[in-house]
């Protein structure tokens, strides 16, 4: 009998109409967990270099978390997995909501589409039966009133929905994959979910999940209520409020932003709006998240009340996510009412929520640069926040100008050319980020912007304090109940580091401590993805309930595979390593792993190089960023390192430089 997992992959091929239920080996759920690791793993083998994002041949992969249906706190993260279109790297995104737990109760642990349908279809899956549906009657719906009306058509109240929006269907770059409570946004898997042809994959599950220890495991879980209770009533002082609790980014909860407006720049913009918050503003703020703002609601099996139910005036309700907030309101510097307002007809049309609004306002700096002119917006509005709008509807349509920004700030720049590469700033593969630019240039940040293979705003913060706390005593009461660290040695670390003086950023923490913290943080959120585990309970926030020490536990009870910390570390390093080669068969080297040049004002070339040779040696990989032969044998993929031989991205000898390694010139 399988634990946890179902054993049990759904392959449908789009083409043919063709469904299968396919048994999975047990093996690969011990050596990549679940989720993210056996996802990778899929792509590894099925998807090679030569398979373009829209090809029949590239994979959409949905792929359920190892602990998602069972009672662990907060596990309920659907990994879905495809070539982007707009990195042309293999994407992954988090999607929360109901959607995986619902799948595992059908008894699936993934659904892996191939193909394209000739025709608009929605994939409906009730346990044993599987059906792929006309879809006509729904092109051009909004991806929630497209779930609703499912819903009705099926007479399936609680079924999940995942499913697009008009941005989907278009192919929009940024499009994403909508699911009543959350959203898989980043990479373009809307893009790739509407070239299959594919409107929505509707699930309805009634079966059991079985858990190897039920008692050891719900102990478990017992102990994780009572911590989160315990958090929740003691936040850390000293920190923003978003970061002072558990959950993901208290968004839906926090009304000053005092904070979030004047430290970053939002949009598309080089320069922070240090005026932008005042009195006025906050009050109005207030005013509008109270009187927009229906109820504070949770994901599946969770109680911190993350997203919020949201009416705007003469909208339909919809859920909005984390810094969605934001994103709109900076990148118009528009008020609230407005945000929340082009948030609901975004979520509909279904784009993500930091790529949208930088396009947006990268067209027009572009216009206010002469660089597009009247000629590229006939039509358009003269009023901030009509333009917005107006720009919004153009991109989803692929009509006008809106059909060379649907493929994002990189891309768009390309085709628009004069000037406009200058004006996408903001890029990090190929790909728009939250713009969070700072004074000093940190390490730690710097490695994880550099080297993740996900670019999501909640991946490159862990638990991990982002700044010293002004005095030692604060930091000494800060350490006295942080067991969730490693090692020791990051309590230390943290005691030394000062706001200023010689143990201050940029040379504190030291490189290799800067190198020991990353891998830190990011085990913990690859842990995460393969798990399930929504990163608001884990890898994101300051003294989670989940962490290092816990999680062996949870799987060895609940999957019933012997674990424990040293081989889940091993494990999570595996699969991670297995996500870079994906990329790295595509061609991703050194000269791609840079923050925007403005992102910190003040840099440090030296440093920065030091950093990348010394965590790329630290990971066990070559100075292209590539996995060597050595470090690949010992995580037991030697499969790897053989497809790289084949390709000549590895050598024999591994001094001489491989086919496609960058030159000096590039790794500057």
């Amino acid at each position: 009998m399988r634990y946890a997992e179902t054993g049990f992959n759904l392959e449908v091929d789009l083409t043919r109409g063709n469904i299968e239920r396919v048994a999975t080996d047990p093996r690969d759920t011990e050596l990549y967990l679940g989720g993210l690791g056996t996802n990778a793993k899929i792509i590894w083998d099925r998807v090679p270099p030569e398979i373009e994002p829209f090809s029949p041949d590239n994979l959409l992969i949905f792929g359920t978390g190892l602990l998602c249906g069972t009672p662990a706190t907060g596990c309920n993260r659907t990994i879905v997995s495809t070539i982007s279109p707009q990195t042309r790297l293999m994407a992954f995104s988090m999607m929360g909501g109901f959607f995986a737990p619902e799948l595992k109760y059908a008894g699936y642990d993934k659904v892996i589409l191939r193909g394209k349908s000739t025709e608009l279809v929605y994939l409906w899956i009730k346990n044993d039966k599987v059906e792929i549906r006309d879809a006509s009657h729904l092109k051009g719906k909004g991806a929630v009133e497209t779930a609703e009306l499912i819903r009705k058509e099926l007479n399936e109240p609680k079924a999940q929905v995942a499913s697009i929006g008009m941005a989907g269907e278009n192919r929009v770059y940024f499009a994403s994959i909508e699911q009543g409570r959350s959203s898989a946004s980043r990479g373009g898997m809307g893009a790739v979910m509407g070239d299959k042809g594919l409107k929505a994959i509707v699930v309805r599950g009634t079966k059991d999940v079985n858990i190897a220890r039920p008692p050891e495991f719900l102990e478990l879980c017992k102990e994780v209520l009572e911590y989160i209770k315990i958090r929740n009533d003691n936040p850390v002082p000293g920190v923003m409020p978003i970061l002072a609790g558990l959950g993901s980014p208290q968004e839906m909860k926090v009304h000053d932003e005092k904070w979030h407006t004047e430290n970053f720049m939002w949009g598309n913009s080089r320069t922070r709006r240090k005026d932008f918050w005042n009195e006025e503003i906050a009050a109005e703020w207030m005013k509008t998240m109270d009187s927009m703002r229906k109820r504070l609601i949770s994901c599946y099996n969770c109680p911190m009340t993350c997203g919020a139910t949201i009416q705007p005036p003469g909208l339909p309700t919809y859920m909005m996510k984390c810094f969605s907030k934001l994103t709109y309101t900076m990148a118009a510097y528009s008020d609230l009412e407005f945000g929340l307002g082009i948030a609901q007809s975004a979520t509909e049309y279904g784009v993500d929520g930091f790529s949208a609004p930088q396009v947006m306002a990268f067209a027009l700096e572009l216009y206010e640069a002469g660089i597009l002119t009247d000629k590229d917006f006939p039509g358009m509005p003269s009023d901030n926040n009509g333009r917005f709008y107006w720009l919004l509807d153009k991109i989803v349509r692929r009509e006008g100008i809106g059909d060379v920004l649907a493929n994002g700030t990189y891309w768009a720049a390309q085709e628009i050319g004069n000037g406009a590469e200058a004006y996408a700033h903001n890029n990090i593969k190929k790909h728009e980020q939250l713009p969070l630019k700072l004074s000093m240039l940190n390490p730690i940040y710097f490695l994880m912007y550099c080297t993740g293979e996900k670019i999501n705003i909640t991946q490159i913060e862990g638990q991990f304090p982002q700044a010293p706390f002004p005095t030692r005593e604060e930091r000494e009461e800060f350490v006295k109940d942080w067991f969730q660290v490693p090692d020791e040695k990051f309590k230390q670390i943290f005691l030394d580091w000062e706001l200023r003086g010689e143990k201050s950023l940029p040379l504190y923490p030291t490189v290799q401590m800067c190198c020991d913290i990353v891998d830190w943080q990011e085990m913990m959120h690859y842990i995460d993805d393969a798990l399930g585990m929504c990163a608001g309970l884990s890898s994101f926030p300051l003294k989670p309930p989940y962490h290092i020490h816990n999680y062996p536990k949870f799987i060895s009870s609940g999957a019933g595979i012997d674990m424990d910390e040293a081989k889940l570390t091993q494990a999570a390093k595996r699969y991670r390593t297995l996500v870079r080669a994906n990329n790295i068969r595509r061609g991703m080297r050194r000269k791609d792993e840079k923050p925007p040049e403005n992102h910190w004002k003040k840099r440090f070339p030296e440093l920065e190089k030091e950093l990348l040779d010394t965590y790329y040696k630290f990971k066990g990989w070559n100075d292209q960023g590539i996995p060597t032969k050595e470090s690949l044998h010992e995580l037991g993929l030697d499969y790897v390192s053989k497809d790289f031989l084949e390709r000549g991205i590895l050598t024999d000898s591994e001094d001489v430089p491989s086919k496609g390694a960058a030159t000096e010139k590039e790794k500057k």
